[in-house]
C-alpha cells in the first residue's frame, strides 16, 4: 500500500496484467465486504464510484435507507499475491458515501477519519502499535472450523512444537509483499495460538492495515488446510485472544509521553491520557469488546484485564506502561480483542485519551496488586462489565460516546447488539445440559 495517485492505479493495474478489483469496505460491526469490478470498469469505478444496496449494510435499519457509494481510496490499491499471476486480483478500500455526495456519517472508516483530523486540528498525531493474537485450528472432514489442535507449544515455542510455524511464515511473506512491514511473529501462550506484529504507524492506516492483516491470515491458514479465528476466547481451558493497542502520540515533532524534565519519566499529559482511557473504559467496552464471546475472555486467571487500573507489571491492569527506549514511551491499552473493529476501537482510544488531556484527568495511583505483599491487594478496584449486557446499558447511557460516534450511529449499534445479546440468552448450552439435566 502506497501513496497513489487515481493515474498510477490505472498504470500499475494495466502493467501487472490485473483483470479483477475488489472494492472492500468495513461495516459497522467490523466485517470486511466486497464487490469485485472487472480491470475494464476500473476508470469510471474510480471517477465516480460504485452504488451499492445499503439496506444490505450491517447497522442500517430498514428498506428505506439510500442507496451508497464506494469511492476508492488509491492509497490502498494492492495486488492480492495469494491469487493467480496471470489475470491477476487487486483491492482498494473504499470510503461510503451517500447520493448528495456526502460522506456516509455512520461509516467507521469515516468516524476514525474524523476524530483523527479532530486531533490534527490541535497539532496531534496518534500512532498505533497492535499486537494482533489468534488462534490457528483444524477443521472437519466437512470443512467445519473445529476448536481442535494437536499440537501443545507455548509461549516463544518452535517447531516441530509449533505445528502452526509454516503457516505463520507464509502469513508474514503475504503481508510483506503487499507492503505491510512485519516487525517479529511468534507463537502464543495458548496451543495454537499466534501473534504477528507490524510496525507502528499513524492511527487511520494502521486500522486499515489490520482489516487486511485479519484477511490475509484468514486465507493463507485455509491453504494451509488450518482455519484463523480471531474469536476472543474460543476454548474455555486455555487464554484468550487481545488486541493490545500501544499509543503514542506527538505534537510539533515530540512524543508528548515522554517527560522533558526527566527522561524516561511520564509526563503530565501521559498520566491524563491514561485517566481519560480509564474514566471512558466501561462506557467504550461494547466497541473495544463487541462479541458475548468478548467477556469470557475478560477474567481473572488467563492473563486479561480485569480492572480498571495502570501499571507497568500487573496482567490485570487495563493499561500496561511498556519498557521503552528513549523518547519511544508508549501507553498500552490491553481490553480490545481483534474481533472488534479496528476504526471505532482506535477512534473512541483516541477520542478517551485527548479528553483526559483536555480536562487534565488524573488516574488512580498505579496498581501493584501482583506484589502479594502489598496493601493493594485489599484495595477495591473497579471492574470492566462483566457480559455484552451491561457493556450494552453503559454505552447507551453515555452521552460522551453518542457526542464521538453520533446518536444515529449508537441507536443502530446498540439495537444489533441487543438482538446478539437476545439470541444468546435463549440458548440452552451443553453445560446448562451437564449440570441440570440429570439433577433435577
Amino acid at each position: 500500500m502506497g501513496n497513489y495517485t487515481r493515474e498510477e492505479v490505472l498504470q500499475m493495474a494495466e502493467e501487472e496484467d490485473v483483470e479483477f478489483i475488489r472494492l472492500q469496505f468495513t461495516d459497522m460491526l467490523g466485517t470486511l465486504k466486497n464487490i469485485a469490478v472487472t480491470a475494464r470498469e476500473l476508470p469510471r469505478v474510480l471517477k465516480d464510484g460504485y452504488i451499492i444496496d445499503g439496506s444490505f449494510i450491517a447497522g442500517v435499519a430498514d428498506e428505506t435507507e439510500p442507496d451508497l457509494f464506494l469511492r476508492p481510496d488509491p492509497d490502498t490499491f494492492t495486488i492480492l499475491p495469494w491469487r493467480p499471476q496471470q489475470g491477476k486480483v487487486a483491492r482498494m478500500l473504499c470510503d461510503l458515501y451517500g447520493i448528495d455526495g456526502t460522506p456516509y456519517k455512520n461509516s467507521s472508516r469515516y468516524l476514525l477519519k474524523k476524530v483523527s483530523q479532530e486531533a490534527r486540528a490541535e497539532g496531534y498525531t496518534c500512532f498505533i502499535d497492535p499486537e494482533c493474537e489468534f488462534f490457528l485450528f483444524h477443521s472437519d472432514d466437512n470443512g467445519v472450523p473445529t476448536t481442535l489442535t494437536h499440537e501443545k507449544a507455548g509461549y516463544f515455542d518452535m517447531s516441530p512444537l509449533d505445528l502452526g510455524e509454516n503457516a505463520r511464515r507464509d502469513m508474514v511473506l503475504n503481508l510483506e509483499e503487499m507492503g505491510i512491514e512485519v516487525e517479529s511473529s511468534h507463537h502464543e501462550l495458548a496451543p495454537a495460538q499466534h501473534e504477528i506484529d507490524f510496525k507502528y504507524g499513524e492511527v487511520n492506516q494502521m486500522a486499515d492495515r489490520i482489516m487486511t492483516f485479519k484477511m490475509t491470515v484468514r486465507t493463507i491458514a485455509k491453504r494451509h488446510g488450518l482455519h484463523a479465528t480471531f474469536m476472543p476466547k474460543p476454548r474455555s481451558d486455555s487464554d484468550g485472544s487481545g488486541m493490545h493497542i500501544s499509543f503514542s502520540v506527538f505534537k510539533d515533532g515530540r512524543n508528548i509521553f515522554e517527560c522533558q524534565e526527566n527522561s524516561g519519566e511520564l509526563s503530565d499529559e501521559a498520566y491524563y491520557f491514561i485517566g481519560g482511557l480509564l474514566a471512558h473504559s466501561r462506557e467504550m467496552a461494547l466497541i473495544t469488546n463487541p462479541l458475548v464471546n468478548s467477556y469470557k475472555r475478560l477474567v481473572p486467571g488467563y492473563k486479561a484485564p480485569t480492572e480498571l487500573t495502570w501499571t507497568k507489571n500487573n496482567q490485570n491492569s487495563l493499561v500496561r506502561i511498556p519498557a521503552a527506549r528513549k523518547g519511544d514511551t508508549k501507553i498500552e491499552l490491553r481490553s480490545p480483542d481483534a474481533a472488534s473493529n479496528p476504526y471505532l476501537v482506535f477512534a473512541v482510544c483516541l477520542a478517551a485519551g485527548l479528553d483526559g488531556i483536555h480536562k487534565k484527568i488524573s488516574p488512580t495511583e498505579a496498581s501493584n496488586r501482583s506484589n502479594k505483599d502489598s496493601a493493594q491487594q485489599a484495595a477495591p478496584v473497579e471492574n470492566l462489565p462483566e457480559n455484552l449486557k451491561e457493556a450494552i446499558d453503559l454505552f447507551e447511557q453515555s452521552a460522551w460516546v453518542e457526542e464521538i460516534l453520533g446518536r444515529d450511529f449508537c441507536e443502530k449499534y446498540a439495537a444489533s447488539k441487543r438482538k446478539e445479546w437476545l439470541r444468546y440468552t435463549r440458548q440452552v448450552t451443553d453445560w446448562e445440559i451437564e449440570n441440570y439435566l440429570y439433577r433435577i
